[in-house]
């Protein structure tokens, strides 16, 4: 294939299917206005600790189920090698008994380390809040009516 040849093929190309930009937003309000919405700087926009005390609870949750698996299991197995001696699959059952304990207690323990984790972060997220308020609050906009 020449090389006009392939230009006229994506000339037409491009002409029957034109490039388009298309942004992702919200539509303008023809008034100005951002219309409450928190793009455009509204004033609209604050932190909420409900996400964070909620992923704290359930990080909670998570770390006490997995401590009752844990025991819920090991006390199931209690006697099984008394009543299985001589089972050749008593070994592989122990070897399994032992991966879980070990995988139920690293959850376990990750979760008790999140928890405060995730409580801390809603803390510290609420005072950066005050903290960025007050400093907005002191700027002076002059022509609006607000902080002059």
């Amino acid at each position: 294939m020449a090389w006009e040849e392939w230009e006229q093929l994506k000339s037409a190309a491009a002409e029957r299917h034109p490039t388009h930009m298309q942004l992702n937003q919200l539509p303008a309000d023809p008034g100005g206005s951002t219309g409450g919405n928190t793009a455009g700087g509204a004033g609209t926009l604050k932190h909420s600790h409900g996400p964070w005390m909620r992923a704290a609870g359930a990080a909670d949750d998570l770390r006490t189920s997995t401590g009752n698996a844990k025991t819920d299991l090991s006390s199931a197995h209690d006697g099984v090698g008394s009543g299985a001696a001589g089972l050749t699959s008593l070994g592989a059952l122990r070897s399994v008994l032992a991966s879980w304990e070990k995988r139920l207690g690293a959850v376990r323990d990750e979760c008790d380390a999140l928890g405060p984790k995730l409580r801390q972060v809603a803390q510290d997220m609420g005072e950066v809040d005050v903290e960025v308020a007050a400093q907005a609050d002191s700027v002076k906009v002059t022509g609006t009516g607000k902080g002059e």
